[in-house]
Protein backbone atom coordinates (compact mmCIF):
# COMPACT_ATOMS: atom_id res chain seq x y z
CA UNK A 1 0.00 0.00 0.00
CA UNK A 2 1.56 3.08 -0.98
CA UNK A 3 0.98 6.66 -0.06
CA UNK A 4 0.25 8.26 -4.09
CA UNK A 5 -2.22 4.94 -4.20
CA UNK A 6 -4.02 6.29 -1.09
CA UNK A 7 -3.82 9.65 -2.57
CA UNK A 8 -5.65 8.21 -6.04
CA UNK A 9 -8.24 6.95 -3.74
CA UNK A 10 -9.24 9.66 -1.44
CA UNK A 11 -9.11 12.11 -4.76
CA UNK A 12 -11.46 9.70 -6.26
CA UNK A 13 -13.57 9.58 -3.28
CA UNK A 14 -14.20 13.35 -3.78
CA UNK A 15 -14.96 13.52 -7.12
CA UNK A 16 -16.54 9.71 -7.62
CA UNK A 17 -15.65 9.50 -10.57
CA UNK A 18 -12.67 7.93 -12.63
CA UNK A 19 -12.67 9.85 -15.47
CA UNK A 20 -12.92 13.79 -13.74
CA UNK A 21 -10.56 12.55 -10.84
CA UNK A 22 -8.27 11.73 -13.63
CA UNK A 23 -8.43 15.09 -15.38
CA UNK A 24 -8.25 16.55 -11.70
CA UNK A 25 -4.80 14.73 -11.18
CA UNK A 26 -3.44 15.14 -14.43
CA UNK A 27 -2.99 11.53 -15.06
CA UNK A 28 -4.57 9.37 -17.68
CA UNK A 29 -7.91 7.13 -16.34
CA UNK A 30 -6.49 3.90 -17.29
CA UNK A 31 -3.05 4.99 -15.16
CA UNK A 32 -5.45 5.83 -12.26
CA UNK A 33 -7.53 3.07 -12.61
CA UNK A 34 -4.80 0.86 -12.76
CA UNK A 35 -3.71 2.16 -9.28
CA UNK A 36 -7.10 1.29 -7.48
CA UNK A 37 -6.79 -2.63 -8.84
CA UNK A 38 -3.83 -2.88 -7.81
CA UNK A 39 -4.78 -1.21 -4.00
CA UNK A 40 -7.36 -3.57 -4.25
CA UNK A 41 -5.43 -6.60 -4.98
CA UNK A 42 -3.16 -5.95 -2.62
CA UNK A 43 -5.88 -5.77 0.75
CA UNK A 44 -8.08 -8.49 -0.98
CA UNK A 45 -11.87 -6.40 -0.90
CA UNK A 46 -13.25 -4.28 -3.54
CA UNK A 47 -13.13 -0.32 -2.72
CA UNK A 48 -15.84 0.89 -4.97
CA UNK A 49 -19.10 -0.98 -6.05
CA UNK A 50 -18.96 -0.01 -10.01
CA UNK A 51 -23.03 0.83 -11.15
CA UNK A 52 -22.78 1.30 -14.96
CA UNK A 53 -21.16 4.79 -15.06
CA UNK A 54 -21.21 5.05 -11.37
CA UNK A 55 -19.38 3.92 -8.30
CA UNK A 56 -20.10 3.47 -4.41
CA UNK A 57 -17.99 3.31 -1.86
CA UNK A 58 -18.08 -0.36 -0.06
CA UNK A 59 -17.89 -0.87 3.86
CA UNK A 60 -14.05 -1.11 3.09
CA UNK A 61 -14.22 1.75 1.01
CA UNK A 62 -15.16 3.76 4.19
CA UNK A 63 -13.36 2.42 6.61
CA UNK A 64 -10.35 2.89 4.22
CA UNK A 65 -11.26 6.48 3.66
CA UNK A 66 -11.17 7.19 7.29
CA UNK A 67 -7.90 5.61 8.06
CA UNK A 68 -6.45 7.46 5.04
CA UNK A 69 -7.76 10.63 6.19
CA UNK A 70 -5.81 10.12 9.54
CA UNK A 71 -2.38 9.22 7.61
CA UNK A 72 -2.48 12.47 5.94
CA UNK A 73 -3.45 14.49 8.72
CA UNK A 74 -0.24 13.10 10.88
CA UNK A 75 1.84 13.88 7.15
CA UNK A 76 0.79 17.37 7.26
CA UNK A 77 0.64 18.27 11.31
CA UNK A 78 4.37 16.35 10.89
CA UNK A 79 5.34 18.99 7.98
CA UNK A 80 3.48 21.95 9.62
CA UNK A 81 6.13 21.02 12.48
CA UNK A 82 9.13 20.37 10.68
CA UNK A 83 8.48 23.91 8.95
CA UNK A 84 7.75 25.71 12.35
CA UNK A 85 11.30 24.14 13.29
CA UNK A 86 12.92 25.40 10.32
CA UNK A 87 11.82 29.12 10.74
CA UNK A 88 10.57 30.11 13.68
CA UNK A 89 9.81 33.50 12.00
CA UNK A 90 5.60 33.42 13.09
CA UNK A 91 3.50 32.67 15.54
CA UNK A 92 2.08 33.08 19.26
CA UNK A 93 3.25 31.32 22.56
CA UNK A 94 1.59 32.19 25.29
CA UNK A 95 2.88 31.31 28.54
CA UNK A 96 1.40 31.81 32.15
CA UNK A 97 3.34 32.02 35.82
CA UNK A 98 2.29 31.39 39.39
CA UNK A 99 2.46 35.19 40.38
CA UNK A 100 5.42 35.32 42.81
CA UNK A 101 9.11 33.72 42.47
CA UNK A 102 8.02 32.00 39.31
CA UNK A 103 7.03 34.78 36.95
CA UNK A 104 10.45 36.25 37.72
CA UNK A 105 12.45 33.04 36.16
CA UNK A 106 9.76 32.73 33.22
CA UNK A 107 10.29 36.38 32.74
CA UNK A 108 13.85 35.64 31.98
CA UNK A 109 13.47 32.64 29.76
CA UNK A 110 11.03 34.76 27.97
CA UNK A 111 13.35 37.65 27.76
CA UNK A 112 15.87 35.41 26.01
CA UNK A 113 13.35 33.85 23.94
CA UNK A 114 12.06 37.57 22.48
CA UNK A 115 15.74 37.91 21.52
CA UNK A 116 16.62 34.80 19.56
CA UNK A 117 13.09 34.65 18.18
CA UNK A 118 11.74 38.47 17.85
CA UNK A 119 8.78 37.65 15.22
CA UNK A 120 7.52 35.07 17.82
CA UNK A 121 4.23 37.24 19.49
CA UNK A 122 4.66 36.95 23.13
CA UNK A 123 2.21 36.98 25.76
CA UNK A 124 2.66 36.35 29.34
CA UNK A 125 0.33 36.48 31.91
CA UNK A 126 0.87 36.41 35.91
CA UNK A 127 -1.62 35.02 38.11
CA UNK A 128 -2.06 33.76 41.47
CA UNK A 129 -3.70 30.19 39.67
CA UNK A 130 -2.46 29.20 36.07
CA UNK A 131 -4.20 25.78 36.20
CA UNK A 132 -7.55 26.87 35.28
CA UNK A 133 -6.34 28.91 32.47
CA UNK A 134 -4.45 26.11 31.02
CA UNK A 135 -7.62 23.53 31.25
CA UNK A 136 -9.08 26.15 29.57
CA UNK A 137 -6.51 25.89 26.98
CA UNK A 138 -5.90 29.53 27.06
CA UNK A 139 -2.04 29.37 27.77
CA UNK A 140 0.49 27.20 25.99
CA UNK A 141 2.59 26.39 29.11
CA UNK A 142 2.34 27.30 32.72
CA UNK A 143 5.16 27.39 35.55
CA UNK A 144 3.25 26.59 38.87
CA UNK A 145 3.78 24.71 41.20
CA UNK A 146 2.72 20.92 41.90
CA UNK A 147 -0.99 20.93 40.90
CA UNK A 148 -3.07 17.91 42.05
CA UNK A 149 -3.18 15.47 39.56
CA UNK A 150 -6.10 16.11 36.91
CA UNK A 151 -6.97 14.15 33.99
CA UNK A 152 -6.72 16.89 31.78
CA UNK A 153 -3.18 18.41 32.51
CA UNK A 154 0.10 17.19 31.51
CA UNK A 155 2.44 17.69 34.30
CA UNK A 156 6.30 17.97 33.93
CA UNK A 157 8.56 17.93 37.02
CA UNK A 158 11.44 20.67 36.66
CA UNK A 159 13.17 20.91 40.26
CA UNK A 160 12.64 20.60 44.04
CA UNK A 161 12.61 24.04 45.75
CA UNK A 162 14.01 24.67 49.05
CA UNK A 163 12.27 28.09 50.56
CA UNK A 164 13.90 30.09 53.20
CA UNK A 165 13.14 32.64 55.54
CA UNK A 166 14.40 35.86 54.48
CA UNK A 167 15.50 38.99 56.66
CA UNK A 168 17.68 42.18 56.03
CA UNK A 169 21.31 41.62 56.76
CA UNK A 170 20.96 43.71 59.76
CA UNK A 171 18.22 42.03 61.55
CA UNK A 172 18.42 39.93 64.60
CA UNK A 173 18.12 36.73 62.94
CA UNK A 174 20.72 37.41 60.71
CA UNK A 175 23.43 35.24 61.34
CA UNK A 176 21.20 32.52 62.57
CA UNK A 177 21.79 29.26 60.11
CA UNK A 178 18.43 27.32 60.78
CA UNK A 179 15.32 28.12 63.12
CA UNK A 180 12.47 26.06 63.37
CA UNK A 181 9.15 26.40 61.59
CA UNK A 182 7.93 26.91 65.59
CA UNK A 183 9.83 29.75 66.06
CA UNK A 184 9.08 32.34 63.49
CA UNK A 185 5.60 32.62 64.65
CA UNK A 186 5.84 36.14 65.88
CA UNK A 187 8.39 37.17 63.12
CA UNK A 188 6.77 40.64 61.19
CA UNK A 189 6.18 39.10 58.05
CA UNK A 190 5.63 40.53 54.47
CA UNK A 191 3.69 37.51 52.43
CA UNK A 192 1.23 36.98 49.82
CA UNK A 193 -2.49 37.58 50.22
CA UNK A 194 -4.34 34.36 51.61
CA UNK A 195 -5.42 33.11 48.62
CA UNK A 196 -2.29 32.59 46.58
CA UNK A 197 -1.52 29.45 45.85
CA UNK A 198 1.74 29.74 47.58
CA UNK A 199 0.49 31.29 50.86
CA UNK A 200 -1.69 28.69 51.02
CA UNK A 201 0.22 26.14 51.40
CA UNK A 202 2.79 27.98 53.40
CA UNK A 203 -0.48 28.77 55.73
CA UNK A 204 -1.03 25.19 55.88
CA UNK A 205 2.54 23.97 56.40
CA UNK A 206 2.36 25.81 59.41
CA UNK A 207 -1.11 24.78 60.77
CA UNK A 208 0.45 21.41 60.99
CA UNK A 209 3.01 22.66 63.27
CA UNK A 210 0.55 25.22 65.41
CA UNK A 211 1.34 28.09 64.61
CA UNK A 212 -0.61 30.98 62.51
CA UNK A 213 1.19 33.56 60.46
CA UNK A 214 -0.04 37.10 60.49
CA UNK A 215 1.57 39.36 58.57
CA UNK A 216 1.95 42.48 58.81
CA UNK A 217 1.83 43.63 54.60
CA UNK A 218 0.74 41.59 51.86
CA UNK A 219 0.97 42.24 48.23
CA UNK A 220 0.40 39.47 45.25
CA UNK A 221 4.06 41.73 43.51
CA UNK A 222 6.80 39.77 45.07
CA UNK A 223 9.74 42.63 44.01
CA UNK A 224 7.90 44.79 45.94
CA UNK A 225 8.09 42.19 49.14
CA UNK A 226 11.37 41.70 48.51
CA UNK A 227 12.08 45.58 48.12
CA UNK A 228 10.45 45.94 51.74
CA UNK A 229 12.49 43.24 53.50
CA UNK A 230 15.77 45.32 51.93
CA UNK A 231 14.39 48.16 53.74
CA UNK A 232 14.36 46.42 56.97
CA UNK A 233 10.67 46.32 57.33
CA UNK A 234 10.10 42.57 57.87
CA UNK A 235 11.14 38.97 56.30
CA UNK A 236 9.35 37.05 54.17
CA UNK A 237 9.66 33.62 52.59
CA UNK A 238 10.72 33.41 48.97
CA UNK A 239 12.53 30.22 47.17
CA UNK A 240 15.99 29.93 46.70
CA UNK A 241 16.34 30.55 43.19
CA UNK A 242 14.85 33.74 44.10
CA UNK A 243 17.24 34.43 46.65
CA UNK A 244 20.28 34.07 44.92
CA UNK A 245 19.46 36.31 41.72
CA UNK A 246 17.78 39.28 44.63
CA UNK A 247 20.58 39.18 46.90
CA UNK A 248 23.09 42.12 46.77
CA UNK A 249 24.30 41.74 50.36
CA UNK A 250 21.26 43.64 51.93
CA UNK A 251 19.61 39.99 52.50
CA UNK A 252 20.37 37.17 54.91
CA UNK A 253 18.39 33.72 54.18
CA UNK A 254 18.00 31.38 57.13
CA UNK A 255 16.81 27.41 56.70
CA UNK A 256 13.66 26.54 58.70
CA UNK A 257 13.38 23.12 59.93
CA UNK A 258 11.63 20.83 58.57
CA UNK A 259 12.66 22.26 55.32
CA UNK A 260 10.43 23.75 53.28
CA UNK A 261 10.12 22.59 49.54
CA UNK A 262 7.95 22.42 46.99
CA UNK A 263 8.31 20.69 43.83
CA UNK A 264 8.09 22.98 40.15
CA UNK A 265 6.51 22.33 37.27
CA UNK A 266 5.30 22.91 33.92
CA UNK A 267 1.83 22.28 32.50
CA UNK A 268 0.00 21.96 29.87
CA UNK A 269 -3.53 20.85 28.37
CA UNK A 270 -3.04 17.62 27.69
CA UNK A 271 -4.41 17.54 24.14
CA UNK A 272 -3.03 20.54 23.16
CA UNK A 273 0.26 20.02 20.37
CA UNK A 274 3.54 21.31 22.31
CA UNK A 275 5.07 23.30 18.81
CA UNK A 276 8.61 23.85 19.03
CA UNK A 277 8.54 27.35 20.11
CA UNK A 278 7.16 26.24 23.28
CA UNK A 279 9.61 23.71 23.27
CA UNK A 280 12.23 26.31 23.08
CA UNK A 281 11.25 27.78 25.50
CA UNK A 282 10.82 25.32 28.03
CA UNK A 283 14.15 24.18 26.87
CA UNK A 284 15.48 27.71 28.42
CA UNK A 285 13.53 28.04 31.16
CA UNK A 286 15.48 24.42 32.02
CA UNK A 287 19.16 26.25 31.58
CA UNK A 288 18.09 29.34 33.57
CA UNK A 289 16.92 26.99 36.48
CA UNK A 290 19.93 24.93 36.17
CA UNK A 291 22.11 28.29 36.36
CA UNK A 292 20.83 28.96 40.01
CA UNK A 293 21.03 25.73 41.23
CA UNK A 294 24.93 25.58 40.13
CA UNK A 295 25.53 28.56 42.32
CA UNK A 296 26.83 27.43 45.54
CA UNK A 297 24.76 28.11 48.58
CA UNK A 298 25.35 31.29 50.52
CA UNK A 299 24.20 29.48 53.25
Amino acid sequence: MELKQLEYFMAICEEMHFTKTADKLGIGQPTLSYQIKALEDEIGIRLFDRLGKKIALTEAGKILLEHSRQIFNTIKGANEQLQELQKLSRGKLIIGALSGDLSHVALLALLEFHSMYPHIQLQFFVLEDVVEKIKQNEFDLALTIMPLEDDGLNIISLYEEEFYLVVHSEHKLANENELDIKDIEKIPFILNPKDHCFRKWFDSVCGKSGIIIEPIIESTDTKSIVSLVKQGIGATIISKTLYHSEDNGQLAAIKINPTLQRKITIIHHKEKRIGSAANIFRSLLNSHIDKYNQIESLI
